[in-house]
């Protein structure tokens, strides 16, 4: 199994661990990720580390779909990919409406078709094999609506770029087969080991649209793992909390959260529904304290070092081919690397 590092996005200032993004490179590590919500972007930090690192791969987890147009998404990776000598991983999804409608002004609508339009135009710009038009429920290229000028004309992309790895993070059954069908990876959200056959289904029916012999066996699910290592369990699990609590019970509207419907199917619908009424009426630590420690251990590696080489072993059969670490602890990215053996 290769090793990721994910570093987030910012609070309310732009701090990377330089540090320890250097450690993974020299531990082997083979990407490292930024994410974006409503403060920093994703994409000027990896230009940062382009600079300072010489291997590891630089993946968006996420670019916003609705917040840049193709062309942009297109024309901004494909000059960091070659700014960074061809390490660029584009990583997209779609985010929710409160972040897109309420901090982009753009419409959260027809995500599926949008998706499959999105990737669709970033594979015809790479490709370069003709002038770029699409006439799609979503994007037209050239634009055609009421207040055209007419005068749009395709054009072919003067940079001659790679066709870039494309990730799509992704949730619902039918973007999920879009995403087998389409690219070159999958990003899952709150990804448990112990549920992949939830997602093999939609999957397999992705993989045979696309009809090129596609596969998991050529296919990269990439899954976030938080890694604490202590000698008390519970108090490890307990610092996943928060952050659940706040995706489960405040990251988006009652009935339009996504992460309270992914642990929903999980098998924890009552109590993401509490925690979600708890954390919308602002009481936050009671909410935190109502995640649940088997929720916590089933998305993560916790405990000691013994019990996290145990439980590593359902990530690999999973089928996960990348772990994206998130952990605060340099000792925990040194274990991973002995685990995953990647480093020398």
């Amino acid at each position: 199994m290769k090793l990721a590092i994910g570093i987030g996005y910012s609070g309310g200032r732009v701090e990377l661990p330089l540090d320890m993004i250097l450690e993974a490179e020299k531990l082997g590590y083979d990407s490292v990720w930024s994410a974006e919500a409503y403060g920093s972007d994703a994409v000027t930090p990896l230009a940062y580390l382009a600079a300072k690192t010489s291997r590891i791969k630089l993946g968006t987890g996420i670019l916003q779909i609705p917040a840049r147009t193709p062309a942009m998404c297109a024309m901004t990776m494909s000059t960091l990919d070659a700014l960074s000598n061809g390490r660029v991983i584009v990583g997209l999804g779609m985010s929710g409406p409160q972040v897109i409608e309420g901090w982009h002004g753009m419409p959260y609508s027809r995500p599926a078709a949008r998706i499959r339009e999105y990737v669709e135009i970033l594979h015809k710009i790479w490709d370069r094999q003709e002038p770029v038009s699409l006439d799609g429920k979503v994007y037209q290229l050239p634009y055609q609506g009421e207040d055209a000028s007419g005068l749009g004309k395709p054009l072919k992309s003067i940079l001659h770029s790679r066709r870039l790895p494309v990730y799509l993070a992704t949730m619902k059954p039918l973007s999920i087969r879009i995403t087998a069908e389409l690219a070159d990876g999958w990003l899952p959200i709150w990804f448990s080991p112990y549920r992949m056959d939830m997602f093999t289904s939609d999957l397999e029916k992705g993989f045979a649209r696309a009809g090129n012999g596609k596969s998991l066996e050529n296919f990269e699910v990439l899954a976030g793992c938080t890694v604490v290592i202590g000698d008390d369990v519970k108090d490890c699990l307990a610092q996943l909390k928060p952050t659940l609590a706040l995706y489960v019970g405040g990251m988006g509207a009652k009935g339009r959260n996504f992460h309270n419907e992914m642990v929903s199917k999980y098998g924890y619908a009552d109590v993401a529904a509490e925690i979600q009424d708890l954390y919308l009426s602002g009481r936050k630590k009671e909410a935190t304290e109502l995640v649940p420690d088997e929720l916590c251990d089933e998305i993560s590696l916790c405990g000691p070092p013994e019990r996290i080489r145990e439980r590593f072993k359902v990530w690999e059969s999973a089928g996960v081919s990348t772990m994206m670490v998130q952990s605060g602890q340099p000792e925990a990215l040194a274990l991973m690397a002995d685990i995953a053996g990647t480093s020398e």
